[in-house]
């Protein structure tokens, strides 16, 4: 039925011409996108400045926790994991990795 439409001869035109100049940065030894290795970030919550922020909170998830102290969600999630370890706080909901958490009790903070 359809199908594709003939380019004119000005567009084949300026699609040759831009190949060989692609070709030329290939020869030349440049690369399109050069990467740059990731540098891991040695960010961590202090567990008393954390703990303060969490008082203050009435639902925490680690989105909340995050914005509130300025760090990146991943640092917020390994904060709240190791603060549950000890029993500060126990998850109660939530759902695909987007956990609610409450405060056990309050002398764990003090």
């Amino acid at each position: 039925m359809g199908g594709a439409k003939k380019k004119s001869l000005g567009s084949q035109e300026k699609t040759s011409k831009e190949s060989p100049v692609a070709d030329d940065k290939a020869k030349k030894g440049e690369k399109k996108g050069v990467f740059k290795q990731k540098q891991k970030s040695l960010i961590v919550i202090e567990e008393s400045q954390g703990l303060k922020t969490l008082k203050n909170m009435k639902p925490i998830t680690s989105q909340a926790l995050a914005r509130s102290m300025g760090v990146k969600i991943s640092v917020a999630n390994s904060f709240l994991r190791s603060v549950e370890s000890k029993g500060v706080v126990r998850s109660i909901g939530g759902y695909s990795g987007h956990r609610i958490y409450e405060l056990v009790s309050m002398e764990a903070i003090q």
